[in-house]
């Protein structure tokens, strides 16, 4: 299966905001594009450039890859809500970004890789496929056996005292969470202008 495995903070650099999630994120040292001319880089981007670097960050946010990331689209073209949002639903509903807003991951990376290894449940099922679609009442949980897995005490600790995801009741104390509705748009808390990524792909 097809993966990026570059550096993650080059990307965060290349979009201008902290998509990998650490704390030591590259971007808050040099909070400009990577390269040799990546501080003088000074022209004004076309519509379309700007229309594709949404995109892009977008896609890096959630840690798909382009041809996912088209059927996504496809889907929520489909669907009656609108477009944008309803592309920003789908990806919200990954089960691997349940996880990481749930706090049972430092990253949507680390997440993602819980979910491959097998730690994680839905309705007392094991599912191994970080895209997993989550639906309303569904329980998430981390199984019995991975709850003394030091990294996901260390981040549901973490946790503790940071941000929750607002629509699933999280029980950090025995690692399960409730999905107590489907997410909104005011939900996602990161800077995205999806009208752009519509438009990109209508053309």
């Amino acid at each position: 299966m097809a993966r990026y495995t570059g550096p993650k903070c080059k990307q965060c650099r290349r979009e201008g905001m902290s998509l990998c999630g650490k704390k030591n994120c590259a971007f808050t040292r040099r909070p400009y594009p990577p390269g040799e001319h990546g501080r003088s880089r000074r022209r004004r981007p076309s519509d379309y450039a700007i229309q594709l670097r949404e995109k892009q960050k977008v896609k890096r946010l959630y840690g798909v890859l382009e041809r996912q990331f088209r059927l996504y689209f496809k889907e929520a073209a489909r669907q009656r809500a609108v477009t944008g949002e309803a592309l920003l639903m789908q990806l919200e509903r990954r089960l691997d970004n349940v996880v990481y807003r749930m706090g049972y991951g430092h990253t949507r990376a680390h997440a993602r890789q819980l979910v491959k290894h097998g730690h994680i449940t839905i309705n007392d099922q094991r599912v191994d496929i970080p895209s997993c679609q989550v639906s309303q009442d569904d329980v998430i949980a981390v199984r019995q056996k991975s709850h003394k897995n030091p990294e996901i005490a260390l981040a549901a600790e973490a946790a503790r005292a940071g941000y929750t995801v607002s629509w699933v009741e999280v029980d950090l104390d025995n690692y399960t969470g409730t999905v107590a509705r489907l997410p909104m748009r005011e939900d996602i808390d990161h800077e995205i202008q999806e009208q752009l990524i519509v438009e990109l792909y209508s053309k």
